[in-house]
């Protein structure tokens, strides 16, 4: 075992440590046991670097699938074109709404601590993805958003404008590797926002780009498939939202929509969420795991866990341990 590893599992004994260590135990488990694991991503992790970490447990073939928002899709690659631009506000908590006027009219975009430069990331990416989607809708194709940025990143178009180590992005791993993706609600994201005003303008259509509806139809038609090959899932949910909701609701849906047509599905076979959200009523992010099992989303012999947590803290320390590392 290596030294992260260690340092948990000596330190890590009780309270939110003990269900980090716990979930992190667990998922170890799942993957050695040749199960299969899919990453949901909300917030902003991309910006925060989660790349670092989670590339690597793609590549090693210990994260199979990612639900994640278009934000998180799109900012990994503006952060692998454009990280050298970036500023870091270390002391965001204090500014006056005048100091982020200021940010604004520089053309940066503040994410907590973190700006991302419009003209150098936002802007260079949009006139590749351009390219992409006029030449797909000149062909008559149609894709889903993030079958475009894979699109853009195997061509080797953006590969001279890399400003660090693309082993550090998660995006360029699971592009490599082809890997299952599913980014709901896309158009609330930047680039989600170019193609609509595309659209709106009359240069592009709609139906160039593959909508939330046929992503939840291919997750379908995908789970089916997992499960004929007698594959078994579970879910790390980072985070909240549409990402986590979209794919947690494609059981039931199959289950109880389905019934009496198709045959019953198993649940998914693991569950952890981290999240800084309080438990609450009402709310998603909030929801405790044992929640999900009234929605016949997991069951009540699935090993669930939550680490009420910093993700941008937690996550990485997961990964190490899964890893061995």
């Amino acid at each position: 075992m290596g030294e992260i590893t260690n340092f948990i599992n000596t330190h890590y004994r009780h309270f939110n440590a003990a269900a980090l260590k716990d979930a992190a135990v667990s998922y170890k488990q799942h993957a050695d046991s040749g199960k299969k694991m899919l990453v949901t991503l909300a917030g902003a992790m991309s910006t925060a670097e989660l790349g670092i970490s989670l590339a690597e447990m793609i590549r090693q073939d210990k994260v199979h699938a990612i639900s994640c928002t278009g934000a998180n899709l799109e900012e990994d690659l503006f952060h692998l074109v454009a990280c050298n631009h970036y500023k870091r506000i270390p002391d965001y908590r204090y500014l006056t709404k005048e100091e982020d006027y200021k940010l604004w009219t520089e053309n940066n975009n503040r994410v907590t601590d973190t700006c991302i430069p419009e003209h150098e990331a936002m802007r260079v990416i949009e006139t590749v993805l351009d390219d992409v989607w006029t030449k797909a809708e000149k062909n008559g194709d149609r894709k889903f958003p993030h079958e475009y940025f894979y699109e853009v990143i195997l061509s080797g178009v953006l590969k001279d404008q890399y400003q660090k180590d693309p082993k550090t992005s998660w995006l360029v791993a699971a592009a490599e590797k082809n890997l299952t993706m599913f980014v709901p609600g896309d158009e609330d994201s930047t680039t989600g926002d170019m193609f609509a005003g595309r659209v709106f303008l009359k240069r592009l259509k709609a139906s160039t780009m593959k909508s939330g509806m046929e992503y939840m139809v291919s997750a379908m038609e995908w789970y089916f498939k997992e499960v004929k090959e007698n594959k078994s899932w579970g879910i790390f949910q980072i985070g909240g939202g549409i990402a986590a909701d979209f794919i947690l609701c494609l059981i039931p849906s199959i289950n109880q929509d389905f019934r009496g047509i198709m045959p019953q599905v198993p649940l998914w076979s693991y569950f952890c969420q981290i999240s800084d959200s309080t438990t609450s009523y009402g709310g998603f992010s909030g929801a405790t795991p044992n929640e999900k099992i009234t929605w016949g989303k997991i069951g009540k012999d699935t090993p669930m866990f939550v680490v009420e947590s910093d993700a941008t803290i937690c996550a990485p320390l997961m990964f190490a341990y899964v890893l061995g590392q």
